[in-house]
This record gives structure tokens, C-alpha cells and sequence, in this order.
């Protein structure tokens, strides 16, 4: 059965893929198909969906930097939409429904929490986990997760363990945990040591405090935030990470049958979802962000929480809520999922198209992170700091004692992640930290002496956008773009790139040059020539 199970998840991902929306979508689509012919889940299936959450947050603790959290926009903005939204809309379930004010009040705050696991998901695949607004949305996310073990004691789960104290000594731990980071090797002690970290270490061990498993696997991964091989951890984690969420999402659409009244009242609540994208938004822009930023966030949060379901348990287990609250919570979470699931793939289309409406609601005085970019005298802009972009800077930079003393080739780098900005600052390179997604950005650049640009960006949408950005504000020099796969391309030159490279071709080319030279070198000494 299980198999099933996984073929017919197989089947609909690959066609909601190949209809443009993201594969999550067809594994809930599985779900709520094997709850129509009265499938049921299983112990099996709860343990591999606890256990792809776990390696999911895992991941996004490995790429976090905790001190973003304490940034006023991150937990000013997490606490202020939860008062907001939790007293609006627990003011409204107690006097349309009739609940008593503190259920509805508990149910309304656990309304205002957004998923997670579809968040950190959605950034992940696009590449945004480090951009400005992934991070902020992911800072968000933490505080509304340090707020819902407050909100599961108030409603019934019991207050946690005295020695759940011992976390705030977690950061002691971290020369241990590098440390046998760095023993584990390359191959299986390395993804072995990541599945301790984050399911026992991490899982097992905050329950035994009273904590959520969520957030212990999320802290156990920030432990190794910013270790030179946390990257390489993440990467050898990625493939069973996201084998095991097919088993949440399945397990979302398998939890009980639908009656005609939980859906009615699951699509009312999904439709409160643009009200709730909205507060985030404006919640945002007065805390002097960019109109971009807040509105790709907010869509980022948009969504409700798989821990609405974990307080409803507790709350139908005490008699506090009956059993049909959560069946219709299961279903809204599932639809808000169905929604912002697309949203997000679509998000920086969105915002142009919204960007002359939204961007009125700026403030005059801009967040630090959202000052203009200079960039003086650049020749050549390379957006995207990653391997290849560093490569290619270093190349160039190489390349200038070619050039005579009366030409000077400027070469500058553009990353949206700080961590990266900062390294290669440090490593004596000109790099300045912006979104190139961000259409904000191209209106504030002066194009003037740029001949060509590069672009190393990892996301195929990321860099069809500065493609489009560039020749639509006039650009007319070269612009060159790294690919992935050949269908990559002809967008790109559509888009107007003048060039494009296949990465693993021109990998193969690049080593057979230096092969090719090193022959030539050994050859002539000896007189021979090179074939």
C-alpha cells in the first residue's frame, strides 16, 4: 500500500510540475485522492513526515545567522501581526461562532502562524533562503515558533521540563558539534552525523525537555551556521529531506474525510488569506522596508501553520474544541498550501506587475539593508557570487595585466547573500550586497561605462529578470549568463543574453584547456609537438 502511495504522489508531482506548479501541490492532491477512496494514514507515515520536517529545518538552521533575529523589523514585526491578527480574528470567532473568548483567542493566534515547512520550501527552490526578504521571512517564522510554545502550554500541553533551561547552553556545545563535523568525512558518517544532529540530538531530545522537536532540530542546524562545511552537510542531507516530505504533504490530505460544512468553512478561512498577506505587508513597509521586500515576505507567510493542527489536537483532546474543528483546520492548512504555493513560484512576476501600486506605500527614510547601490567606475558586473561567479571575478582581475597602463578593467560582484558579501569583502574583492530580482535595484544602478555582465546566479528565473531588467532600461552591452540545463537557453537569449554556457560543459572544456597546456609545457622542452 505504501508503495501506492508513493507512485500515485510519483504521478500527480510530475503533473502539477509539468503544469507549472511546484511538485508539492500534486502530493496533496494524492493525499486528500487516497482519503476519497478511504485510505487511511499510518504510524509509518507519521515517523517519515516527522522525520522530513525535522531534516527540512534542519537545513534552514545551517543557512541561518541567529543575530538577524534580534533586528527590531524581524521580532517586532512576528509579535506585532500575531497581537493584530489574533485579536481581530479571535474577536470575530467568539461573536459570530459563539466560542468562549479564550478558545477563540487561542484558535485565532494559531491562525496567525504561517508554515514553515512551505515557507522555508518555497525559498529553498528558488534559491532565497539568504536573500534579504528569505531571511526576514525565516527570522519570522523562528519568533512565531518561540511564541507557539507559550501558546501550547496555554492550551493544555503542559509547561516544559526545569531542565529544558539547559538549551540556553546549547551555544557551549558548538566546538564539540564542529568538531565531529569535521571527523565525519565525505561520505555516509557525514549524512549519518546530520540525521543524529537533527532527529535525536535535535528531535528526540527537545521532546524529552517539553520543547518542540521543530525547534530543536532548527537550533541544532544554526549550531553549524557559518562552519565552512555546513553547505556540503545541507547538500548531502538534500535528496532524503526531500524524499521524506512527500510523506507530510501526503499526510496533510490523509488525516480525516471532509464534510460539506468543514469545507465550506475551510475556503472562508482561506479566503481571510489576502487579509493576512496585507497586515504583513504593511506591518513591514512601517518598519522602513522596501515595498519588494515586505510584499515578497508577506507572500512568503502567507499560508497557515501545520502547528494550527498540533494545538487543535491538544485542544479536541481536552474537550476544549470539537473533533470537526479539526477536520476543517486540516483542510484550510491543505488549501493555503494549494494557494501560496503557486504565489510564491510567481512572486517577483507578481510584484511587477504590482510594483507602481505597492511601492506608493513606501516611507521616505529606508531600512539600512535597503540603501541604493553604488557601484563608481564597473566595467564588467557579475551578479552572483557563488563558485562560478568567484571564478570568474578572479579571472578577470588576472586578466588586467594585459591591458596597458591607460586602461584599467574594473571588475565588481553583486550577491543578495550577506554571508557571501561579507566573505568576499574580506578576501579583498569588490563585492556589494543587492538583489538583482529586485526591479528597485535596476532603477537605482547607473548603467553608464558597464560594458558586460555576468550572469552567475543559480536561479533560472532570477536571471531571466536581470536579463529582461537590463535591455529594458537600455543596456547594449554584452550579457553573458551561466545555464543548467539547455532549455535554460533559449529564454535567456529571448530574453536578450548575447551568450550562454552550459556549467558542466564548459567545466569539461575548461579542464581539458588546462590538460591540453600542461601536454604542450611537458612536450616542447624535449622538442616534440603537441597533438
Amino acid at each position: 500500500m505504501d508503495a501506492l502511495w508513493l507512485a500515485l504522489a510519483f504521478l500527480l508531482g510530475l503533473l502539477f510540475r509539468h503544469w507549472g506548479f511546484p511538485p508539492l501541490v500534486g502530493y496533496l492532491a494524492a493525499g486528500f485522492m487516497l482519503n476519497a477512496f478511504g485510505q487511511q494514514g499510518s504510524e509509518l507515515l507519521d515517523q517519515t513526515a516527522h522525520a522530513g520536517v525535522l531534516l527540512l529545518l534542519f537545513s534552514v538552521g545551517l543557512k541561518l545567522r541567529l543575530k538577524s533575529l534580534i533586528r527590531p523589523e524581524v521580532w517586532g514585526g512576528g509579535l506585532l501581526h500575531l497581537a493584530i491578527s489574533g485579536a481581530v480574528l479571535g474577536l470575530g470567532l467568539s461573536v459570530v461562532l459563539g466560542l468562549p473568548s479564550g478558545q477563540a483567542l487561542l484558535l485565532a493566534i494559531t491562525l496567525g502562524f504561517s508554515s514553515t515547512v512551505l515557507a522555508a520550501k518555497a525559498l529553498e527552490e528558488k534559491v532565497e533562503l539568504r536573500a534579504f526578504h528569505g531571511r526576514l521571512a525565516i527570522g519570522i517564522l523562528i519568533i512565531q515558533d518561540l511564541a507557539a510554545l507559550g501558546l501550547m502550554a496555554l492550551a493544555g500541553a503542559g509547561a516544559p521540563s526545569p531542565w529544558a533551561l539547559l538549551i540556553l547552553g546549547l551555544p557551549l556545545l558548538r566546538p564539540l558539534v564542529t568538531k565531529l563535523l569535521d571527523w565525519s568525512g565525505h561520505d555516509e558518517l557525514l549524512v549519518l552525523y546530520g540525521l543524529a544532529l537533527a532527529l535525536v540530538v535535535g528531535g528526540q531530545g527537545f521532546e524529552y525537555l517539553g520543547l518542540s522537536s521543530e525547534l530543536g532540530a532548527l537550533l541544532l542546524g544554526a549550531l553549524l551556521a557559518g562552519h565552512p562545511r555546513a553547505v556540503e552537510l545541507s547538500k548531502a542531507l538534500w535528496a532524503l529531506k526531500e524524499v521524506l516530505l512527500v510523506g507530510f504533504f501526503l499526510q496533510i490530505g490523509l488525516l480525516h474525510p471532509p464534510s460539506l460544512v468543514t469545507v465550506a468553512g475551510a475556503l472562508l478561512f482561506t479566503l481571510l488569506l489576502p487579509l493576512k498577506a496585507a497586515l504583513f505587508f504593511f506591518i513591514l513597509v512601517w518598519f522602513r522596508l522596501r515595498a519588494r521586500t515586505a510584499f515578497l515576505t508577506a507572500l512568503a507567510l502567507t499560508s497557515y501553520s501545520e502547528f494550527a493542527l498540533i494545538a487543535a489536537k491538544i485542544m479536541v483532546h481536552n474537550g476544549q474544541l470539537a473533533a470537526d474543528w479539526l477536520v476543517l483546520l486540516a483542510i484550510t492548512v491543505a488549501l493555503s498550501f494549494i494557494v501560496a504555493a503557486p504565489l510564491n513560484r510567481f512572486a517577483h512576476a507578481i510584484y511587477e506587475r504590482l510594483e507602481s501600486r505597492l511601492a506608493r506605500f513606501e516611507r521616505s527614510d529606508r531600512h539600512p539593508d535597503e540603501q541604493p547601490v553604488s557601484l563608481g567606475s564597473t566595467q564588467i558586473l557579475i551578479l552572483g557570487m557563488g563558485h562560478a561567479g568567484a571564478a570568474a571575478y578572479d579571472f578577470l582581475k588576472k586578466r588586467q595585466h594585459l591591458l596597458t597602463h591607460h586602461r584599467v578593467l574594473m571588475v565588481s560582484g553583486v550577491d543578495s547573500d550577506v554571508g557571501k558579501v561579507e566573505r568576499h569583502v574580506h578576501e579583498g574583492r569588490r563585492v556589494v550586497y543587492a538583489d538583482a530580482e529586485d526591479p528597485g535595484f535596476w532603477h537605482r544602478l547607473k548603467l553608464e561605462g558597464l560594458r558586460a555582465v555576468i550572469l552567475a546566479m543559480p536561479d533560472p528565473e532570477a536571471k531571466h529578470i536581470a536579463t529582461q531588467q537590463l535591455r529594458r532600461h537600455g543596456f547594449q552591452g554584452l550579457i553573458g549568463a551561466i545555464s543548467h540545463h539547455p532549455e535554460e537557453e533559449a529564454a535567456l537569449r529571448a530574453a536578450g543574453a548575447d551568450m550562454t554556457f552550459l556549467a558542466f560543459n564548459e567545466v569539461g572544456v575548461g579542464l581539458a584547456e588546462h590538460i591540453w597546456e600542461a601536454l604542450e609545457d611537458r612536450s616542447h622542452p624535449v622538442g616534440k609537438v603537441a597533438v
